[in-house]
């Protein structure tokens, strides 16, 4: 990178910085979503002349020739659709992806094929899990379809500056399905995680976080960074048998029973307080469908709304998804209960190797496994999210939050003297190659392997410790890691994000703004006022009716919170 813009990774829309390598992508001969690509080969026009002869006889010797047009026709259906063999290699050549409208400007290049197998094979491949004579790619004897794709610079459109989808380049789904690793990626240093449980430690009341985090200390917190062979830190669950028994966040036997059987992929969402509607995945595969796991975890009131209002419910499922109940929730802000599975998943999910995390305002447009090969095994990396389409720096984040009323600002303020106080700096080129300190935190896909397993671990004990705002902690658990050992998460540009998900509006503003449009309008209608959380100064100013969620409590018989020492962190 040169120059302090291209330094700083200054953003273009929702771009990034384009200066930044953007490695893996796909190369030349590209087909662009939604062509075809049908030509005729060789020998083709002979059977078309073949069949127009046919048709002119037909007047003449109607009765003798339709067995002739019979098969012409066939020959020439055949010629057109059939599968062919690539002389080049042993890929078959077929399109069955469906690409989305949602992302026509992704481009599929024209050499990408699926791996094709005999009927009774592919069956096998699509009802079963365990594959052991599955077809296999290795990046290292495989031309990869995406070599040389680069993200095109954004289009200049005045009158629209705001962030957008880019260009992404996928290969098939079964392509992807072959070149998945065989075995887990290595996890360096750090090789048994395990969990710290109630019977294990006594809680310190006394110290932050709340009881179904363990209320870890703070030299607990700080040894848990001191990452070694074998570890044992708190991740949630503390209370209980296992995850989802008796910890908060409590989950049916018959649930937990089934999520243990997911052993490959999960992709997961979740909505508490009825905050969501239900955003269905498009464009999965058939493979995907019947590999992949995909679960939806809600409370008790947003389980009665779906099933009062969703005529696709029916037995725990609405669509894909398989509708998880949560009782006994442990906090009393939704948001805060949201990061539990958003970050915990490898609790609640212990045979899988791959999840996808979705917040559930974002609709999925493209196959899981398109994700996993384009951004985690073409990257030869573990952990993949997105950066802030706007932001990059940890300080202007937070008084982003305070601006918009996300969490009472004294505590937002706490937490940042803290970390400042650890070291926290300005984001700045100095930080290269890591590219931002803040990320787009709604989409996460990782490889479940003890690295990342205590990345997140550490992320949520943030969470649980400061604010419920997971953006302003990423950095410094990611700082904190790869100074010991080396690794971080992959960071990848928002606008390709976009490519892959749909944003929709929340459940209340988008029932306000569906009544807003059958009612007339009146003058005397005065905007409906912001609510704010406790400890904000003033509410910003909104043109657009802004619905938030029930307020946080700082503290509750759940959740004991401090209030700041002046002078310094010594009370924590």
């Amino acid at each position: 990178m040169s120059g302090s813009a291209a330094g700083l990774g200054l953003r273009s829309g929702s771009y990034g910085s384009l200066t930044a390598a953007v490695g893996g992508s796909g190369g030349g001969g590209v087909r662009k979503a939604g062509g075809r690509g049908w030509a005729l080969r060789g020998g083709e026009k002979e059977r078309l002349q073949l069949l127009h002869r046919a048709l002119r006889l037909v007047g003449r010797r109607r009765a003798g020739v339709l067995l002739l047009l019979a098969v012409a026709s066939a020959a020439v259906f055949c010629s057109l659709f059939a599968v062919v063999k690539d002389d080049s290699s042993s890929i078959s050549i077929v399109n069955n992806f469906e690409v989305p409208n949602a992302i026509q400007k992704s481009v599929y290049p024209s050499t990408t094929r699926p791996l094709m197998m005999s009927g009774n094979q592919y069956s096998s491949v699509v009802n079963r899990i365990e594959l052991p004579n599955r077809l296999h790619l290795s990046y290292a004897n495989f031309t990869h379809p995406c070599e040389g794709f680069s993200v095109p610079p954004p289009l200049v459109d005045k009158k629209r500056t705001g962030p957008r989808p880019c260009p992404v380049c996928y290969v098939s789904v079964d392509q992807a399905f072959a070149l998945m690793p065989l075995q887990a990626s290595p996890s360096p240093v750090l090789k048994n995680l395990n969990y710290i449980s109630e019977d294990g430690t006594v809680s310190n009341l006394s110290s932050q976080g709340s009881a179904f985090g363990g209320h870890p200390s703070l030299e607990q917190r700080n040894k848990s960074f001191d990452i070694s062979v074998s570890m044992s830190v708190h991740c949630g669950f503390v209370k209980g048998k296992k995850p989802g028994q008796g910890t908060g966040f409590d989950i049916k036997d018959d649930d937990l029973l089934e999520m243990e059987q997911c052993r490959e992929l999960v992709v997961a969402s979740a909505i508490f307080g009825n905050y969501d509607m239900i955003q269905h995945p498009r464009n999965i595969s058939e493979f995907s469908k019947a590999n992949a796991c995909f679960y939806m975890f809600v409370d008790e009131e947003t389980e009665a709304y779906v099933k009062n209002s969703s005529s696709l419910y029916n037995n725990n499922k609405v669509g894909l998804w398989r509708l998880v109940v949560v009782r006994n929730l442990p906090y009393e802000d939704p948001r805060r209960t949201g990061k539990i599975p958003k970050l915990l998943l490898h609790r609640l999910f212990p045979n899988v190797r791959f999840s996808v995390w979705i917040d559930a305002k974002l609709e999925l447009v493209a196959d899981p496994y398109l994700l996993l090969e384009r951004f985690l095994w073409r990257k030869n990396t573990t952990f993949a999210i997105s950066r802030h389409y706007k932001r990059f720096d940890v300080f202007e984040e937070a008084e982003a939050n305070k601006a918009a009323g996300k969490y009472d600002n004294a505590s937002i303020d706490y937490q940042i003297e803290f970390y400042r106080n650890e070291g926290l700096s300005h984001y700045s080129p100095a930080k290269f190659p890591i590219t931002s300190d803040v990320p787009e935190g709604c989409v996460i896909i990782r490889e479940h392997i003890p690295i990342t397993n205590l990345f997140t671990c550490l992320w949520f004990n943030e969470v649980d410790r400061f604010t419920s705002r997971d953006q302003i902690s990423f950095s410094t658990v990611r700082d904190k890691i790869r100074a010991r050992v080396g690794w971080m998460p992959e960071m990848f540009l928002d606008c390709e994000r976009r490519n892959f998900v749909v944003q929709a509006y929340h459940r209340e503003l988008l029932e306000q703004m569906i009544a807003s449009t059958r009612r007339p309008p009146s003058t005397t209608d005065a905007p409906p006022s912001r609510k704010l959380r406790p400890g904000s100064r003033k509410a910003p100013p909104s043109k657009k009716p802004s619905m938030k969620r029930k307020k946080e409590k700082k503290s509750s018989s759940r959740r004991r919170v401090p209030k700041p020492v002046p002078g310094g962190m010594g009370a924590m």
